[in-house]
């Protein structure tokens, strides 16, 4: 471990890395890594390409605010800035816990498609370290938000610390309990853009929290997916994911029909009035959804394809970049309509 920090901290610094740990895959786990710059190191090791999901949940809030010419730029900001924190802060608590209650072991999934903080040249105080720095970001920025738009906003903001507490750092997570699923929806749906859209334009909005299910929907099929490549090592070792719980093939289902939902969804807001025609834009990611559909109706198969990246992930793969690709389709729909709000059924 001492030459593997010795050689990483000479490594010179590489931007261009950094802005593949947000844009990319999960990185091969091998000796490739040996020669990544610190900052590098903690961005994998942090999974910042998932960090893209709470950008996305920030800028629909943001979107949502200014349709009602209610957008007020610092709030945004900083709203953007404190969901990045604390999706990292999750991130990383999730793989320190995980370590310390022996479940990212050596032939574990977690250990096999990235780094781990854990094992990547940082022990427990200096994993601490970045998180207590990100922490006090997000302590600072709650205050905020506290201060200008009340108790409510802090309500908000606890509800969002506690779900994430509770999936990985409680005594009893509620990933071990198969919830952590309907937490991540409800993180990255009614909270980030519900509760993104109070602390932006000041007040609550009911199509906010609307607006928010598929996004929500898809953030879920994520982790579904995530548990299903996993579920036999977690079966193995005692972790009762949703996928765990339901079984497999009903987990396969579930998520599928998820990924339908969130389109069946657009279209009721679209009719209701809810929203305008041009969320209909999110379609371009149809040809993805139809590919992680297809994906989770096939058991995964027996090894990785030539040249695959992020291995044992399979069906997490397959959901991701159609979320990712949902959420900017999304994100567009949704800009057109801030753009002409009044064109609605």
């Amino acid at each position: 471990m001492a030459a593997h920090d010795s050689h990483s901290a000479r490594a010179p610094l590489q931007p261009r890395l950094w802005l593949r740990a947000f844009t990319g895959f999960y990185r091969p786990q091998p000796s490739s890594q040996l020669n990544l710059d610190p900052i590098a190191r903690f961005l994998y090791s942090a999974r910042a390409v998932i960090l893209v999901i709470s950008v996305q949940a920030s800028l629909i809030a943001g979107l949502l605010a200014l349709t009602d010419r209610r957008f007020d730029l610092v709030p945004f900001l900083l709203l953007l800035i404190g969901l990045v924190v604390a999706h990292a802060i999750s991130n990383l608590s999730n793989d320190y816990f995980g370590y310390r209650r022996g479940h990212d072991v050596a032939d574990s999934p977690r250990m096999r498609y990235t780094l781990h903080p854990m094992t990547s040249g940082l022990d427990s105080r200096s994993l601490l370290t970045p998180i207590a720095a990100l922490g006090v970001i997000g302590v600072a920025i709650i205050l905020y938000f506290w201060a200008v738009r009340g108790p409510l906003a802090l309500g908000f903001a606890a509800a969002g610390v506690l779900l994430l507490f509770l999936y990985d750092a409680a005594p009893v997570p509620l990933k071990s309990i198969g919830l952590g699923e309907l937490a991540a929806f409800l993180v990255w749906g009614p909270l980030m853009i519900g509760g993104g859209y109070f602390v932006i334009a000041g007040q609550l909005s009911p199509s906010a929290f609307l607006v928010s299910i598929p996004y929500g929907l898809g953030v879920a099929s994520i982790l579904v997916g995530k548990h299903i490549d996993q579920l036999d090592f977690d079966v193995a070792h005692g972790q009762r994911t949703l996928p765990v719980v339901l079984g497999e093939a009903n987990a396969r289902l579930l998520n599928r029909a998820a990924v339908g939902l969130m389109y069946l969804v657009i279209v009721l807001l679209i009719i209701t009035g809810v929203a305008t025609p041009f969320l209909l834009v999110a379609a371009v990611a149809l040809p993805r959804a139809m590919r992680a559909i297809q994906v989770m109706s096939a058991p995964r198969p027996a090894s990785p394809p030539p040249g695959y990246v992020g291995w044992p992930l399979w069906n997490h793969r397959a959901c991701l970049i159609h979320n990712r690709l949902f959420g900017w389709a999304y994100i567009a729909g949704l800009a057109l309509g801030a753009i002409v709000p009044a064109f609605r059924l």
